[in-house]
C-alpha cells in the first residue's frame, strides 16, 4: 500500500504539472472505486483552475478555484502524467485532461482508491477531521508522544501506526523506525522512557524524510508520476530481511506476525 512517502513523492511529482493548469475535462472510465465516483464530477470540475496540490496524511488535496478534490491512492493506485492521446489501459479509471496537453491518469487495479469533491474547508471533512498531527508538524514532538503513550495499552509499533496518534507511519516504515530508535516492536507503549520517546520522534522524521528523498519504497504497482519506482527498499535495514544479517551487528533479523502484519527487528540492536 502506498504510504506517506509514496504519496508525498506523488504530490511533488504532480505539483509542477498541475498547478496553474485549467481542467479541460474529467473522464470517468470506471466509477467503481472504494466509493462510486460521483457522476456529476466531470461537470463540477470542467473549467476550474488547479490552485495547488497539497497533502494531508495519505490524501492528496487538489485545491481548485471552487472546492477541493480529495484523492486517495488506496492499496494499489497510482497517478501519472501522460500525453492526452495515450490509449487507456486496463485499470485506468479516471483521466483529468489539462490545458497543457497532458492528462493526469488514475490507475488502480484493486479499486480501493477514492475521489471525492469537497466544497468548503476540506479539513472539516469526516475523512480528515480526526486525523492526528503530521510527523513533520511542530505539534508532533516528544512531549506530545510521551503524553499519548501514557494513555495507550498497545505495543509501540501499533501506537505509531495509529492514524489518530501520528499520520503516515505504515507497516514498512514502522519496522524501520523502531530499528533506528533501538526499540523492540513488542514493547508496551507505556514502557517507553522519555529519552526513548525522543529517539522515536527523531527516527520517525528521519526515516520518512529518507524515503521521500529517494521516492518511496518499491511495492508492487507503486510508481511515481513519471513512471519510476521508489528506491527506499535498497536502504531497508530490517523489513523483509528475516534470516539475513543485521547491517549493524550481524545478528540474524527476526520476524513475527503482529496485528495481522509482518514485523521485523534485530534482537541485538533493539531493546
Amino acid at each position: 500500500m502506498p504510504e506517506l512517502p509514496e504519496v508525498e513523492t506523488t504530490r511533488r511529482g504532480l505539483e509542477p504539472h498541475l498547478t496553474g493548469q485549467t481542467i479541460l475535462r474529467l473522464t470517468i472510465h470506471d466509477h467503481r472505486l472504494r466509493w462510486p465516483v460521483d457522476a456529476r464530477l466531470p461537470q463540477a470540475l470542467a473549467g476550474q483552475r488547479v490552485e495547488s496540490v497539497d497533502r494531508r496524511a495519505k490524501y492528496l488535496l487538489l485545491r481548485l478555484t471552487h472546492g477541493t478534490v480529495l484523492w486517495h491512492l488506496g492499496m494499489s493506485g497510482s497517478l501519472r502524467i501522460v500525453p492526452s492521446d495515450l490509449p487507456v489501459d486496463a485499470h485506468d479509471h479516471i483521466d483529468l485532461a489539462l490545458t497543457s496537453g497532458h492528462t493526469m491518469r488514475f490507475n488502480d487495479p484493486r479499486r480501493f482508491g477514492s475521489v471525492i469533491y469537497v466544497l468548503g474547508d476540506p479539513q472539516a471533512h469526516p475523512l480528515l477531521a480526526k486525523l492526528a498531527p503530521e510527523p513533520f508538524a511542530s505539534g508532533f514532538d516528544t512531549d506530545y508522544l510521551w503524553r499519548i503513550s501514557r494513555q495507550r495499552k498497545v505495543s509501540v509499533k501499533q501506537l505509531i501506526m495509529n492514524g489518530q496518534v501520528v499520520t503516515g507511519v505504515g507497516n514498512i516504515y514502522a519496522s524501520e523506525v523502531l530499528f533506528q530508535s533501538g526499540i523492540r516492536p513488542r514493547r508496551h507503549g507505556g514502557s517507553l522512557t522519555r529519552d526513548e520517546t525522543a529517539r522515536l520522534v527523531k527516527a520517525i522524521r528521519k526515516v520518512l524524510r529518507q524515503a521521500i528523498r529517494v521516492g518511496g519504497t518499491t511495492l508492487r504497482d507503486y510508481v511515481d508520476p513519471d513512471g519510476n519506482p521508489g528506491y527506499f527498499r535498497q536502504k531497508l535495514y530490517v523489513y523483509e530481511r528475516a534470516g539475513e544479517p543485521c547491517r549493524n551487528c550481524g545478528t540474524m533479523i527476526r520476524s513475527f506476525t503482529q496485528g495481522q502484519r509482518s514485523t521485523y527487528y534485530c534482537p541485538t540492536c533493539q531493546r
